[in-house]
């Protein structure tokens, strides 16, 4: 028997274990390269559909961007003329709020020169009013009779004058009359007593007030004649008439001198004067704006 014969194959066999090999191994390397191509494929459109979808959403995301830049750029333009318009306002009511300025100017120029002319022109008015009532005396708190007329009223400042002790006729008389209240029945309504002169009013004024500083019993109603019982001990009272805004700055310096600090008060002319003692220098009060100052000054 042949050592080597017996050890390797025949070519007869190694070509019919070519041929099997051939039969069989082929077609399984076929087949295991077939299916990684598959897969490969699958892996290629997944990756392609992915980059699509990647693709998608970035455009979609620049166009949603650009869309919203284009909002945003379209607002910034509109609040840009917003405020272009806002500037232009503001320069507009600037404008406005100078010349409103300068008219309000001129107005308070206007207005203090308005007042200034209201303040002479009542001034002159207070004037007028003086000087109407320049020879017009007062007598107060006397006694109203019962259908009283004008010649008692004479009589009883006839009886007056002879009590003070001055000269005094009917024809120094011009005009008298008790100013009538709202209140009817009022018999302490003052008595106007016009008379002829200025000179006479002062006389009378001075006799009465002369009367008073050397009698302990001041002028009373029996003064004027009256002796009814219970009216001839009331007490009244002989001052010069008064224009309405005297009367009130009169009023203000008794006030002014109650308190003290000022020791003489008196009218003279219709008008109002204040002192505070025998050596100080007379104080004129032409309007309320006085009063305070003095008052502010204690």
């Amino acid at each position: 028997m042949n050592p080597i014969g017996d050890k390797s194959l025949s070519e007869s066999a190694i070509d019919q274990i070519g041929m099997e090999m051939e039969q069989i191994t082929p077609p399984n390397y076929v087949a295991l390269r077939n299916k990684r191509r598959r897969e490969d494929d699958t892996n290629v459109d997944r990756f392609d559909v992915f980059r699509e979808e990647i693709k998608t959403l970035i455009l979609t995301m620049f166009k949603s961007q650009e869309s919203g830049s284009k909002k945003l750029e379209s607002t910034l333009t509109e609040i840009s003329k917003t405020n272009t318009n806002i500037q232009t306002t503001m320069s507009f009511l600037a404008e406005q709020n100078v010349e409103l300025k300068k008219k309000l100017e001129l107005l308070e120029i206007e207005r203090k020169k308005d007042k200034e002319h209201i303040s002479i022109l009542e001034g002159q008015l207070e004037d007028l009013k003086r000087d109407r009532l320049k020879n017009n005396i007062e007598i107060k708190n006397a006694p109203k009779a019962d259908k009283e007329t004008k010649e008692d009223l004479i009589i009883m400042t006839l009886e007056l004058a002879k009590s003070v002790n001055c000269q005094l006729s009917e024809k120094d008389i011009n005009d008298i009359y008790r100013i009538r209240f709202k209140r009817e029945g009022n018999a302490s309504s003052p008595i106007i007593v016009e008379l002829s002169t200025t000179l006479l009013k002062m006389k009378f004024l001075q006799a009465c007030k002369t009367y008073n500083l050397k009698n302990k019993d001041k002028l009373r109603a029996k003064h004027l004649g009256l002796k009814s019982q219970g009216q001839e001990n009331i007490p009244v009272y002989v001052a010069e008439q008064l224009t309405a805004s005297r009367a009130r700055l009169y009023f203000l310096a008794r006030d002014l001198m109650r308190s003290k600090s000022y020791k003489f008060c008196w009218t003279s002319y219709g008008r109002v004067y204040v002192r505070k003692s025998e050596n100080s220098p007379i104080i004129t009060i032409n309007n309320e704006a006085i009063v305070q100052k003095l008052l502010g000054e204690q």
